[in-house]
């Protein structure tokens, strides 16, 4: 008789051949966090194999903190690395390490200051674009705001705007069809079929962009302030080779994907979650205005925006960009008093965790207060798993959370939100990354107590020189 203080239980309503398919990809993050009701390991089927979802934040904590065991692998990173490459979000334990080592200098302090001008600048640029009235479409015009900003950190300069475009569609072609191909049979995946023939053209053209990218650039190790040319520049701790050139494009390709469609997806939500709760976009905007005073956020602002942040933070919490992943056992273990045998899939989703009711009070509320120091400090360990845990949590989300937190104050500091009849809320079928299909805002200018109307040129100081961030080294 197993001694483990946890529970172990199964998912009732598996189809025949499909599983747990259905529900798992047509309501998600509903379905997933029903899992805690049926234990804090759950077993459920993808097609005819068995998977184990941790729905204990303890179970979550020791699967992620345990990367040697629990390894990347399984259904979702065999795609993953077919389209994005061996990449440090990608890559096996074996070749983790040393990726994230080489990688790390890119996120430090001193870098994330400088990268936080051209978030100032681009977002400025944005929002002082816009009248008065307008509607737009919110994921596509964010995602494009995310991929300006990257490319221009990733690469140092303007990218041209055509690339940019080609960049996105080419990643809404391959990315948003993602479980689709992960769980096709191989013999279906390889069909000449029009949906596969354009994943594959997609792929292609994203290959050679950033294969032309990369080998424009010298490798002289010359620090251009950018993210590429730290990778072109690392090396070994033992003075042994940096980043091949092929390692070079599975990182860039790997930035690319996680630091648009997540920064996109979570400022989307974001203004989801605010429009529905008018009461805390005012409360964010009195923040935003007494900080920021009319002017676009900057680096030196992020610590003084703290209802800022924990919007974000309660944003991923309930709607985590990145909704499922799978690790893969490399030997046998126990887990919940589980006998797994090696080879057994983990199931590793935010979602069980982040609304479970026995782990958070009102657990499906939208309460950025939740995340007040005192409070927060009141959950345990593994509750809060946005970014990750353990070896393996986002080596750039740092620099992710400062973009979030720039970009919403500003757009909320200049522009009160309303959503338009019609939005269409429900995830991207079988997309990588959990987003809405449609939500158009409708944007109105806020006007200061006592001061000029938020937006104009005027007052974004978007320049390189007057927008410093201050260096918090």
């Amino acid at each position: 008789m197993s001694t483990s203080p946890f529970t172990y239980g199964a998912a009732p309503g598996a189809l025949p051949g499909l599983g747990h398919l259905w529900p798992l990809l047509r309501r998600p993050t509903e379905f997933l966090a029903e899992l805690p009701a049926y234990g804090d390991l759950v077993e459920i089927r993808l097609g005819r194999s068995r998977a184990y979802v941790p729905c204990h934040p303890e179970l979550l904590r020791r699967v992620l903190a345990d990367d040697r065991t629990y390894d990347k692998g399984g259904a979702y990173y065999d795609r993953a690395r077919a389209m994005a490459g061996n990449g440090v979000a990608t890559c096996p334990h074996r070749d983790h390490r040393r990726q994230r080592r080489l990688l790390q200098p890119a996120f430090q302090k001193g870098q994330l200051a400088a990268y936080a001008e051209v978030m100032t600048e681009e977002i400025a640029a944005l929002t002082d674009s816009w009248e008065p009235g307008r509607v737009i479409d919110a994921y596509p015009v964010l995602y494009g705001l995310s991929l300006r900003t990257l490319t221009r950190t990733l690469f140092g300069t303007r990218v041209d705007e055509a690339v940019v475009d080609g960049i996105r569609r080419s990643f809404e072609t391959a990315f948003s069809g993602f479980f689709r191909q992960m769980f096709m049979p191989p013999a279906l995946r390889r069909a000449p079929l029009p949906a596969n023939l354009r994943h594959r053209r997609a792929l292609r053209r994203l290959r050679d962009t950033v294969e032309r990218i990369v080998a424009s650039r010298p490798r002289d190790g010359a620090d251009r302030g950018d993210l590429l040319s730290v990778m072109l520049a690392a090396r070994d701790e033992d003075g042994g080779p940096g980043l091949s050139d092929a390692e070079v494009h599975d990182q860039v390709v790997t930035v690319l994907a996680a630091g648009t469609e997540t920064v996109a997806a979570t400022l989307t939500w974001a203004a989801v979650l605010l429009t529905r709760h008018p009461a805390e976009q005012e409360r964010l905007r009195a923040e935003c205005a007494a900080v920021l005073d009319g002017r676009p956020a900057r680096w030196a602002d992020v610590p003084r925006l703290p209802r800022a942040e924990r919007v974000i933070d309660e944003t991923v919490r309930l709607y985590p960009p990145g909704w499922l992943f799978t690790r893969v056992t490399t030997a046998e273990t126990d887990l919940a008093g589980r006998s797994l045998a090696p080879g057994a899939t983990v199931v590793v989703s935010p979602a069980p965790v982040h609304r479970h009711p026995g782990v958070y009070r009102d657990a499906l509320a939208f309460d950025p207060d939740r995340w007040l120091p005192a409070r927060a400090a009141a959950l345990p360990r593994g509750a809060f798993v946005g970014f990750g845990a353990g070896a393996r949590k986002c080596v750039g989300d740092a620099y992710g959370m400062a973009e979030c937190v720039i970009a919403l104050a500003t757009l909320v500091s200049r522009w009160e939100l309303a959503a338009e009849p019609g939005a269409d809320l429900r995830p991207v079928p079988l997309a990588a990354f959990y987003r809405p299909r449609r939500l158009s805002l409708r944007l109105t200018r806020r006007t200061e107590p006592g001061g000029p109307a938020s937006g104009g040129r005027g007052a974004a100081s978007g320049g390189r020189g007057t927008t410093s961030g201050g260096r918090d080294d």
